[in-house]
């Protein structure tokens, strides 16, 4: 999203190991014409093919990998030991590496099934034996003609030692490999055919100049290979551009538009003229037109979620028309100076439209935070404990769907009854999920539905806390809910008394206690003493409001503010979220964006952490302090908050103030443009996440991320975050808005989500890659409902006041 620092890494031929083109699924085969070994061998099931760089320049890589399914891995160390996950992802057995040299005589052909094979000589075999890697069904004929063009580009390279892009067709062609037909592969079953996956960074045209998408089915029509064809993505008729008070930046580029059917960015027009435009009142404008049509104008806001592939010298971002529709576009520029320039007018621009203030006003060091976190760097490595296995999980889940959704009313209900439960206006608003008993309490307007965790990973319906009240019985909604005292307690807000909580007995489904916090302090957010105070006896907590941070002890007479553990600001700070270590360290978050990092109440913070501008609406610390976790609506921010180097060397920013010029590391976790798109194509909904947690128990180490927008649950893998991975989520539609999510406690293998009308416990596993039919199908725990089934709704039988 922002200015480009360091692009020596991103270049085409300096050495970067990062791919440039992938078949993503496909099964690998030694064929051996002529030998006694047999005449073939399966190598892997289950791969994916990668053409990468190298450490040297014109030198290239296919590499060919074993894919690992989610879980298998701690299988494998589960058999092995600790370290037999690791040695056999990283092991020779699970990867093979070949250099892009003509001797390889790389060939493709078409099976009469579809299926593409790209075969090459096996050089320490004997003569005649070829390794065949067969592609997938679902992969794309355009996709397989763009793997085969690159790999002759790189052998082009390697050959010429000079760059591809001075290379002609008819060079390319002379490399190609017709003398010998491939062999097929000894009988097999054809792969399970499975959806395409959505392009995860610049897919087909972008990769190289004159690939487009039409070229490649051309390619692909000539080998008696019939793309489906379906109706492509339009370009939506542009707006007109507003008068501009100055330009930010400007550029001549091609454009490329995200084709939803075939799920890759393809060429519009091949020279446009984008421009950023300063438009008055902290407002700002992205416009591209050509020389024959305007293409787009649209304001520079945080929803168009910027994206940019240094690799590609690419701006990737969202483009949103007022009737909800979404489209993603793709600029790739001439020159990385170009991309640089551009990109430092995009920053600046949104910034500023974020912040209401000039950048050149910014400090340098918070420049330079906001730098770091747009920009598409590996971070360090994580201690030990972060990078062991998940352990493997021994239970063979059933499908998910259609075992794990809770009974949340009982058999005998009618479906009138749930038909006038829902006309009540109340939806599901809130989960709680229990650490010291296994409990899940769902509020759904003046009524708390309880729910059992049972072993074998159910949601069982124990019983419904009705009509919420004070101790003086005026009834109302909790806004927000907080379990307390091991699980016996809830602390509950009341909108229409901000200057006080309220304490639900849960043994007996009342509330028992009023607590007046002060007569001119309101409670805005409060939060645990520590990150496991509910499964201890401990009574305080923390409270804040607008300005102000505090502790809260119920068992003061009068007031419950804790004088002495209170900290005003004299600005308005606009305090929003905040959570705790298991040490009570605290991180606060603010409707600016910044975060305040404390070792203790009633001081100031060790650590300010700057603000990218976008109001965080949520904040979870990992348990040991070294990660913060911030959501905004579009966006997550992680950060590591462990200081390297400097006289701090080794301690957390709640401790130990950062050095001036030494910023926490951030990272920004977003869903890729092409995603986005393809949610709002689906939903018709923005972007908005839920407040992302951690997993989390007493013995585990923070593995997960989850949150969730619109009907998706997402989860962030923190291992492939940290590994800069270009797949780090997973996602699982329902037919509805997912209204609070989070882990069930002490494990990262099971997700408690709340639907308007539902409660549903589901495995990880579940969860599936972003692809089309990933995004467009919903489970069929929200289809229930449509086709007549008992769903699981609070229904009028339900509405008891028994304890569990």
């Amino acid at each position: 999203m922002f200015m480009l620092r360091s692009l020596s890494k991103f270049v085409f031929g300096d050495g970067s190991k990062e791919s440039i083109v992938e078949i993503s699924q496909g099964q690998l085969y030694l064929v051996r014409p002529r030998s006694v070994k047999g005449y073939s061998e399966l190598i892997f099931k289950d791969a994916a093919a990668t053409i990468r760089r190298t450490g040297q320049e014109f030198q290239y890589q296919l590499v060919v990998q074993r894919a690992y399914e989610e879980g298998e891995e701690d299988l494998l160390e589960e058999e092995g030991g600790e370290d037999a996950g690791v040695d056999a992802l990283g092991g020779d057995k699970d990867e093979k590496t070949f250099l892009l040299d003509e001797g390889l005589q790389f060939r493709t052909d078409v099976r009469s099934t579809g299926e593409t094979i790209f075969a090459w000589r096996d050089l320490s075999g004997d003569v005649g034996d070829l390794w065949e890697f067969v592609c997938d069904p679902s992969v794309k004929p355009e996709t397989a003609a763009l793997f085969e063009r690159v790999a002759l580009q790189c052998q082009y390279e390697r050959k010429f030692r000079r760059s591809h892009e001075n290379a002609t067709e008819e060079d390319l062609e002379a490399l190609a490999y017709f003398e010998e037909p491939i062999p097929d592969a000894s009988p097999i079953a054809s792969p399970v055919a499975r959806s395409p996956t959505l392009a995860a960074a610049p897919a087909a045209s972008e990769l190289f100049p004159n690939t487009t998408q039409e070229n490649m089915a051309k390619k692909a029509a000539g080998k008696g290979q019939v793309p489906q064809q379906e109706d492509p993505t339009s370009a939506p008729p542009a707006v007109a551009q507003p008068a501009a008070l100055g330009t930010l930046a400007e550029a001549v580029a091609e454009l490329h538009l995200f084709d939803f059917p075939s799920g890759t960015f393809v060429l519009q027009d091949a020279k446009v003229h984008a421009t950023v435009t300063e438009i008055g009142n902290w407002e700002y404008w992205l416009h591209i037109d050509g020389e024959e049509r305007e293409w787009l104008g649209q304001p520079i806001v945080e929803d168009i979620n910027p994206v940019f592939n240094y690799e590609f010298k690419s701006f990737i971002f969202n483009h949103y028309l007022d009737d909800g529709s979404a489209y993603s576009w793709l600029i790739r520029f001439k020159s990385q100076e170009d991309l640089e320039h551009f990109q430092n007018g995009v920053m600046q621009a949104l910034w500023e439209h974020l912040n209401q203030m000039k950048w050149q006003k910014a400090k340098d060091a918070d420049r330079e935070y906001v730098l770091e976190a747009f920009q598409d760097l590996t971070m360090e490595d994580a201690p030990e404990a972060e990078e062991e296995e998940e352990e493997s999980e021994e239970e063979d889940y059933e499908d998910a769907d259609e075992r794990q959704k809770s009974e949340y009313y009982d058999e005998d209900e009618s479906e009138d009854d749930v038909e006038a439960d829902m006309k009540d206006g109340g939806v599901n608003s809130q989960l709680a999920v229990g650490y010291k008993h296994d409990r899940s309490f769902v509020v759904r307007g003046n009524k708390i539905g309880v729910f059992k965790h049972t072993p074998n990973n159910h949601l069982q319906f124990a019983t419904t806390i009705s009509n919420v009240k004070t101790p003086k019985g005026k009834a109302f909604n909790p806004t927000k809910v907080m379990l307390h005292q091991e699980d016996q307690n809830m602390v509950l807000q009341n909108l229409d008394n901000p200057n006080a909580l309220y304490r639900m007995d849960l043994e007996t489904g009342t509330v028992v206690d009023e607590w007046k916090v002060h007569d001119d302090i309101p409670v805005k957010v409060f939060a645990p003493e520590n990150k496991f105070a509910q499964m201890s006896n401990e009574q305080t907590f923390l409270g804040l409001s607008g300005n102000a941070l505090y502790r809260i002890d119920p068992r003061l007479a009068g007031n419950k503010l804790v004088d002495d553990q209170y900290k005003q600001y004299a600005t308005k700070n606009a305090f929003s979220a905040a959570a705790t270590t298991e040490r009570g360290h605290i991180a606060v978050a603010s409707e600016k964006g910044d975060i305040r990092l404390y070792d203790r109440l009633g001081i100031n913070a060790k650590t300010l952490i700057p603000a990218l501008g976008d109001p965080i609406i949520g904040i979870d610390v990992s348990a040991d302090g070294r990660w913060v976790l911030a959501t905004t609506r579009t966006y997550l921010l992680l950060i590591d908050a462990l200081q390297k180097g400097g006289k701090n060397d080794g301690k957390l920013g709640f401790e130990k103030a950062f050095a001036k010029d030494d910023k926490p590391q951030p990272r920004r976790l977003a869903l890729t443009p092409a995603h986005v798109a393809q949610f709002q194509h689906e939903t018709k909904a923005p972007i908005s996440f839920t407040p992302a947690r951690f997993n989390t128990g007493l013995d585990d180490t923070e593995t997960t991320i989850i949150t969730a927008t619109g009907p998706f649950i997402v989860t962030w893998s923190l291992k492939k975050v940290l590994a800069n991975r270009r797949d780090p989520y997973s996602i699982k539609r329902y037919a509805e808005e997912v209204k609070a999510d989070n882990f069930k406690f002490g494990s990262d293998k099971n997700l408690i989500v709340a639907l308007p009308n539902e409660v549903d416990m589901v495995a990880k596993r579940a969860l599936q890659r972003p692809t089309r039919e990933s995004i467009a199908t919903p489970s069929r725990v929200g289809a229930a409902r449509r086709s007549g089934a008992r769903g699981s709704y609070l229904g009028r039988n339900d509405i008891v006041n028994s304890p569990y």
